[in-house]
């Protein structure tokens, strides 16, 4: 089979984001990552041998100087340094571990610096995606032309809905083209609707080809890896300091449900509270959530109404007008949309992959031992980590 990652920048923005703050904070720090999937899939025999090959096709992949451009334009956060970095990254297959049982479930784990794999996990969640609805005959069910068409009915109805939207399916979409078509639908679609707006793509590589503002800012493991460092308690903390300290007030979305709200809570502070410009829900009830983050705004004395707050908890269209209804005067709303945009195949008679990559182990520095981590977030449902690592850190923030 074919490379199916054949760009560099096909990968979400929040990667190299956290690429970037990962060397300028914790340069020498190594992790450990772990792929889970949620629902047992049993594999085709000779799946790990292809993602196998797959993962040896990232080692090709160059950061090209039309990359660099298009990202010296739109994320002018960036500092200049983090772009000789990535002219001279190489992925290395040996960072990664991938195999099979003997009933069929995939394993992939993979070790080294935090700068280096930080970069694998969307393209081999993405790999595994593909690849799996390519060998079960699933992708070639689906017409694009279809696809697109059912896009644009779906941007429309949302645009029209008021929602300001994002595509966030790059990691477990059906295929690239698929998440091709899906971004140009929305494209198209928010030139015929006046309300609403598509904000652009976690894509990197597509918001390029279709000159559209890449989106992202971090994922559940810069505090997952924080807390895996210095201790859950402070990991927001030290997660919002070290971020504002490297973007310098850019890029001030915060994703605070790592560990649950409270935990959050007990760290963000009015400064925090004013430097960043709001906050992403990515588990628990919507409407709660929001309820809560409002509470604690108005405790530190700021005007919650001047407060973005993305929604991104594998929202489909019914569920994001019904946010979009009952919050649109309460806060700034925008919408993160992945799965539903880019894997909307139940009409073809098939479901999309329920596949994640965790980190689940840190040392700050290569001299160091390995420190268990965990995500528990909102949702009991999308706990990860050991049993015994959850248990500890629910201890050490008094969560019964």
């Amino acid at each position: 089979m074919e490379p199916i990652i054949t760009h560099f920048t096909d990968t979400d923005l929040y990667k190299l984001t956290m690429c970037c703050a990962i060397l300028n904070c914790f340069p020498r720090a190594m992790v450990k990552y772990q792929f889970v999937d949620r629902n047992n899939t049993v594999y085709p025999k000779g799946f790990a041998d292809e993602v196998r090959r797959q993962v040896k096709y990232l080692e090709d992949l160059r950061f090209t100087r039309k990359e660099e451009e298009f990202m010296t334009r739109k994320c002018y956060y960036l500092p200049t340094w983090f772009y000789t970095y990535l002219r001279g990254f190489r992925y290395d297959s040996r960072w990664v571990d991938i195999s099979q049982d003997a009933e069929g479930h995939l394993h992939v784990t993979f070790e080294g610096y935090w700068h280096q794999t930080v970069l694998l996990e969307v393209q081999i969640l993405a790999i595994i995606s593909q690849l799996h609805h390519t060998i079960t005959g699933n992708l070639q069910k689906v017409d694009m032309k279809e696809y697109y068409d059912l896009t644009y009915r779906k941007a429309t109805r949302m645009l029209e809905g008021g929602l300001v939207v994002t595509d966030f399916g790059l990691r477990r979409r059906l295929s690239f083209d698929a998440e091709d078509v899906a971004v140009k639908a929305f494209i198209d679609a928010s030139k015929q609707v006046s309300t609403g707006k598509f904000v652009g793509t976690s894509n990197v590589y597509l918001a390029m080809k279709h000159d559209v503002t890449p989106i992202g800012t971090m994922a559940h493991e810069w505090i997952a890896g924080i807390a895996g460092m210095f201790g859950p308690q402070e990991a927001n903390n030290i997660a919002m300091d070290m971020w504002q300290k490297t973007y310098i007030g850019s890029l001030g979305i915060f994703l605070y449900d790592t560990f649950g709200f409270k935990a959050f809570a007990d760290n963000f502070s009015e400064h925090f509270a004013r430097v960043f410009a709001g906050l992403r829900i990515d588990s628990g009830d919507e409407l709660e959530q929001v309820q809560k983050i409002q509470q604690k705004y108005k405790e530190l004395g700021v005007d919650y109404r001047t407060k973005q707050i993305i929604f991104s908890n594998a929202l489909d269209t019914d569920r994001a007008l019904a946010i979009h209804d009952r919050v649109k005067d309460r806060c700034i709303d925008s919408y993160g949309i992945g799965t539903h945009i880019t894997c909307d195949t139940y009409g073809w008679g098939f479901s999309p992959m329920n596949i994640v990559i965790k980190l689940v182990a840190i040392k700050i520095t290569e001299k160091r031992d390995f420190n268990d981590t965990c995500k528990m977030s909102e949702d009991l449902g999308k706990y990860t980590g050991k049993p015994e690592t959850v248990a500890l850190f629910k201890k050490l923030l008094h969560i019964e």
